[in-house]
């Protein structure tokens, strides 16, 4: 029997019922009002407010040029929908890294000024001193392993990650570092499914994956890519549930036909 038929709202405590019986988790991102409520209302029990809206929001490069500012603007947005599912948002590039004063500070910023229930942060020991500051301020933490994005220009490559054993031994000690220090549960993204399938093994904790295979605890994707807004993303690990494009872009054209040959609005569509 699913946990999530009879919960108000998921929470973390949910989560970690959800691993201890083998339910799987499901997660998906949301960066605006409108699309989070259909996210929402399907049934979703986590919705991420990712810095992949540098990419599918702002049509940035990388994810890197997103600041807080905007975070807490999109995360705000997805909070006034988001009824049922628990939202967890990132930290972006530059607000934690090196300085966990600064990362403690834009965790609260945006849990005071968009209403969230948590937030993810890119990275292991390196940043243990900021997850600690941060949760013991009373806020939960997501830890996010192998591909890290906003580590792009240090990887110089969206590859898959801890392939080799040294890389591979990091990641798995990062995961019981970031589970010992708190963290209610840890993203992996692009890594080999066996490694995943010992990570969500070794630790208590749930572990979502995105392109890790079918052992994690629960799956991620974004949205845009999953309903086939964005064309040109197609890795592996994506499977497409729609063709918005499509069927936006006929939409569309059709609107401009209907408008071009006087036939939008017709008489009673007007008042």
């Amino acid at each position: 029997m699913s946990v999530n038929k009879e919960i108000k709202r998921v929470t973390t405590h949910i989560l970690q019922e959800m691993k201890n019986r083998g339910e799987k988790i499901a997660m998906l991102t949301a960066y605006d009002y409108s699309m989070a409520a259909i996210v929402d209302a399907a049934g979703m029990d986590i919705i991420l407010v990712g810095d992949s809206a540098s990419n599918v929001m702002a049509g940035h490069e990388t994810t890197l040029p997103i600041t807080l500012d905007q975070m807490i603007y999109h995360a705000s947005s997805v909070v006034r929908a988001a009824k049922r599912a628990l939202v967890i948002v990132d930290l972006p590039f530059g607000s934690y890294q090196g300085n966990s004063k600064e990362a403690l500070n834009s965790a609260i910023r945006i849990m005071k000024e968009s209403g969230a229930h948590g937030v993810k942060m890119e990275g292991g020991v390196e940043i243990a001193e900021s997850v600690t500051r941060i949760l013991t301020a009373g806020i939960p933490v997501m830890g996010h392993l192998g591909l890290t994005p906003q580590s792009i220009y240090k990887f110089g490559t969206y590859t898959v990650r801890a392939k080799e054993e040294v890389e591979a031994q990091k990641l798995r000690d990062d995961a019981l570092k970031l589970q010992e220090l708190g963290c209610f549960g840890i993203v992996l993204e692009k890594i080999p499914a066996q490694l995943a399938k010992e990570v969500t093994e070794s630790v208590h904790i749930p572990i979502i994956g995105i392109g890790a295979g079918r052992h994690c605890d629960g799956q991620v994707l974004v949205l845009h890519d999953m309903l086939g807004i964005n064309k040109e993303f197609k890795p592996r690990f994506l499977r497409q549930y729609a063709n918005l494009y499509n069927v936006m872009n006929d939409a569309i054209k059709n609107y401009i036909t209907d408008v071009k040959a006087k036939d939008f609005p017709n008489e009673k569509e007007q008042y």
